[in-house]
């Protein structure tokens, strides 16, 4: 028999995306793979349910008959517990888990001896890049940061020449050149800001450039011995955090980006320093679901602070949920690539690289090594 793949809605507030999206599930019915998808899932990100009905896909109204039915439960974020409990055990379930936040999920999913994939946990290595989906929807994000900060400013971006005079150009500062970072340099200059962009990974910076964008850095050799690059003394560094302070103090939006996986996000902008912008300034924090990169960001909430506007926005790709779960679906349909056969049937064998990395519980056990010692701290 076909595998039963199931494509639940989500059920998180504000979440719009769908796992799965009809040109995506049109190559798995050509394979032989049989989805259902649950009504309304891909309604909010502009995906009606004749879509998916037309590309082969069984359109299932009952929640809970739905997930009683699944081999393969494909979502973006965890499965509740509530949902989890309906799901047969023995199934995998593939999502962005986010383990830390959600070990009630986490624990009731190894419970229920359920194989679960967290696509967080994928390796940054050349073969997974297709299904990178941390870098898929980080553009997203950078993306709409941008645009945030453009609405937010009650200035221009661009110059403007007009019968009125001359519109200098508005400045953004990004720190953070990763993913979402430039994407968020490369949005601020299609809109015609002055781009400057802030990295302490020094390579960052050719990136930066060729974007079109002014990449911060002190004048100093930092190069030690083998290539490497050298610690920077604790002077370099003091001269270098007053850089950054003075790059913040005159740009009229700083858009921070810098998150470290399972950890809280570092703190890159301090009050002072929101003190010192011009009135009218705008930050974006797109760390803010982990603490953010901003002192004063509150995470889900647009406040003003020494006459600054701090935007925490949450789960911004789903803000954008076409083409976020486009590209989502897309890193789906190359992961599945390894945990389906040619002929649709689901692979056991989980010794792959790249399935052994994501695998985060199968056979009633955590193996996610952090996630078992937090899951074991909360006992």
């Amino acid at each position: 028999m076909p595998t039963q793949v199931v494509v639940p809605k989500e059920v998180a507030t504000g979440e719009r995306r769908v796992a799965l999206v009809p040109e995506v599930v049109r190559a798995f019915t050509k394979s032989g793979v049989a989805v259902a998808v649950e009504a309304g899932a891909g309604l909010s990100a502009g995906y009606p349910d004749s879509a998916y009905s037309a590309v082969g896909a069984t359109i299932e109204t009952d929640r809970t008959k739905l997930y009683g039915s699944a081999q393969l439960v494909l979502k973006v974020q965890p499965p509740t517990t509530e949902e989890v409990g309906w799901i047969p055990s023995g199934a995998v379930v593939i999502a962005l888990v986010n383990a830390s936040r959600n070990l009630d999920r986490v624990g009731a999913m190894r419970d229920r001896h359920l194989t679960v994939f967290a696509l967080e946990l994928l390796p940054r290595i050349t073969r997974a890049q297709s299904m990178d989906v941390l870098s898929s929807q980080a553009t997203v994000a950078g993306y709409r940061a941008a645009l945030i900060g453009a609405e937010l400013t009650p200035k221009f971006l661009p110059m403007l020449t007009t019968a009125a005079g001359t519109i200098r150009p508005s400045k953004v500062l990004v720190l953070g050149a990763g993913v979402a970072g430039l994407m968020a340099i490369a949005t601020s200059r299609r809109l015609g800001a002055i781009v400057e962009g802030y990295d302490v990974r020094r390579a960052a910076g050719e990136q930066v450039r060729s974007l079109g964008a002014k990449f911060l850095e002190l004048q100093i050799n930092a190069e030690g011995t083998g290539g490497y690059a050298r610690e920077l003394t604790e002077e370099e560094k003091k001269q270098e955090a007053e850089m950054v302070a003075k790059a913040v103090a005159e740009a009229d939006i700083v858009i921070t980006t810098a998150a470290i996986p399972g950890r809280r996000a570092p703190i890159l902008v301090r009050e002072p320093m929101v003190a010192r912008m011009r009135p009218g300034s705008v930050i974006v924090d797109l760390a803010a679901e982990t603490g953010g990169n901003c002192e004063l960001t509150q995470p889900g909430s647009t406040i003003v602070a020494h006459d600054v506007t701090i935007a925490g926005p949450l789960n911004l790709p789903s803000q954008l949920p076409f083409h976020a779960s486009q590209m989502y679906a897309k890193n789906l349909q190359s992961f599945l690539s390894l945990l389906l056969s040619k002929e649709g049937a689901l692979v056991t064998d989980y010794s792959d690289e790249i399935l052994k990395g994501t695998l985060l519980v199968a056979g009633g056990s955590v193996l996610h090594a952090p996630t078992a010692a937090l899951l074991a701290g909360g006992r």
